[in-house]
């Protein structure tokens, strides 16, 4: 893929990333530069408290290449994904967060592994750069999600990711919440797409705080991961081994249950 067929959307979801959005913008622009002509740089700022909305009038004001997507209430992580991943208009789509902690330089990396039997790129930290209880919990969550939903790739909650954009014509994301990197992994590998992985650094926080890692937002996750599972593997394996959803089938076995007790009268 050549400079000059190369058609690029870079992507950020930001909250309260008043900090770092600015520079992560500009970077990104220059990256951009120079690997295609032909390129935009998407944030959706969803309903920050900080500054974040102002950095980005101004930068939207200064490059004609930046979109800004306000949302005017808080949807979430995943809601934030969906709306940005809507408003991205090129052939390929690249996202990571917009709080800094990857090097938008490494999506260079991410675009020399995708070829034409390569769907998406998917980076994985070489060393994740976080407090220890982020690493204990972050593993605990990786393993889960992976042998729960058999995933396959090393590190489904690494948010630096290159896709191209015909993907999303046949998947539809729907969770608002940050499983939604656990659902578009399944999704996408269900689907058939097929994907490369290349390590990533990863770096300290700068600025703000993690969303995350609550004790409210951990447990919302884990009821999410659960309803998420009971969707796309439960629902699946019911229907494969009898014919019929599993929610058909217990409509179906409590009517054969009335039936029953009608002809015990």
């Amino acid at each position: 893929m050549t400079k000059q067929s190369r058609s690029i959307s870079a992507f950020f979801p930001a909250y309260n990333d008043g900090g770092t959005i600015g520079s992560v913008v500009i970077l990104t622009l220059r990256v951009l530069g120079s690997l295609t002509d032909d390129f935009e740089v998407v944030v959706v700022n969803d309903c920050s408290s900080d500054y974040t909305g102002e950095v980005l009038g101004e930068l939207e004001s200064q490059y004609e290449n930046v979109k800004v997507i306000h949302h005017t209430e808080n949807r979430g992580y995943g809601g934030a994904l969906i709306s940005g991943f809507a408003n991205c208009t090129k052939d390929l789509i690249f996202y990571t967060d917009g709080d800094a902690q990857y090097d938008v330089r490494e999506l260079s990396l991410l675009l020399s592994k995708l070829t034409d039997e390569i769907d998406w790129v998917n980076g994985y930290k070489i060393f994740r750069s976080d407090p220890l209880y982020r690493k204990i919990i972050g593993s605990i969550y990786q393993w889960t999600a992976k042998i729960s939903f058999g995933l396959k790739i090393r590190d489904v909650d690494c948010d630096f990711r290159l896709m191209r954009r015909s993907i999303f014509d046949k998947v539809h994301l729907k969770s608002a919440s940050g499983v939604i990197c656990v659902e578009m992994t399944k999704k996408f590998q269900d689907a058939g797409f097929r994907f490369a992985e290349v390590p990533v650094h990863h770096y300290f926080r700068a600025y703000g705080n993690s969303q995350f890692f609550t004790f409210r937002r951990v447990f919302h996750v884990g009821v999410s991961l659960i309803q998420l599972w009971w969707e796309l593997v439960l629902k699946k394996w019911f229907k494969k081994l009898y014919g019929q959803d599993s929610s058909d089938l217990l409509v179906t076995n409590n009517a054969s249950g009335r039936a029953e007790e009608k002809d015990k009268q």
